[in-house]
């Protein structure tokens, strides 16, 4: 199975393996950057992409399920930060953390950030004002996860989405300066590893 993500007439399908992927470098990016509270809404929807959670091959949405805001303004600014959130992805920020080499994230990022520019973000019809595609401000991502220096998962989660796949990352430079506990080698043990073997598809201070 895999999972499709799209807008704008156009559609980025992955399989379960280049997925997480996908959902890997967007969340780091997305954690640096979530500042107002549609932000973390956007990020809440990432996290509902985590296979170990959701299931394999039933992940992905479309760009027009997504609640862009009610003014032109909010949908461009909207639409902005999920654009600068791909833009930093693309710069591989932190990947070096990840424990693997992800040869086609750009290839993934550069698709997703193409139908994001193509897209025209419209007011998300009454009728649909109830769907629960993209997380209400009660399901905002509002804390974060310590070991990894990411937001963690939606309320009442354990975890974000590299807890799920059991994945360590290195301590932060402040905490490896002061002999923080050592962490092991970068591994995972979950259902879905963030790696792209199988694919054949097309700076916050974190506080305990």
């Amino acid at each position: 199975m895999g999972n499709v993500f799209g807008g704008a007439g156009d559609s980025l399908a992955m399989s379960n393996g280049g997925t997480a992927v996908f959902v890997d470098v967007l969340w780091l990016a997305v954690s640096e950057l979530a500042s107002r509270p549609w932000d973390f809404r956007f990020a809440s929807l990432l996290a509902l992409q985590d296979q170990n959670v959701m299931g394999r091959g039933v992940v992905g949405f479309d760009l027009e399920d997504i609640d862009w805001g009610d003014t032109p303004s909010e949908r461009a600014e909207a639409k902005d930060f999920v654009l600068r959130v791909t833009d930093l992805a693309l710069q591989r920020h932190r990947w070096d953390e990840l424990g693997y080499e992800p040869p086609y994230a750009p290839k993934y990022l550069k698709h997703f950030r193409a139908m994001v520019e193509a897209f025209a973000p419209a007011p998300l019809p009454a009728a649909r004002a109830g769907d629960d595609v993209f997380p209400g401000p009660d399901m905002a991502v509002t804390t974060s996860c310590v070991p990894h220096r990411v937001l963690n998962a939606l309320p009442h989660w354990d975890g974000c989405v590299f807890c799920t796949t059991g994945r360590e990352f290195p301590p932060s430079p402040p905490a490896a300066a002061e002999g923080a506990g050592a962490v092991g080698e970068a591994g995972h043990a979950g259902p879905v590893h963030s790696s792209e073997s199988e694919d054949a598809s097309s700076s916050k201070n974190w506080v305990s």
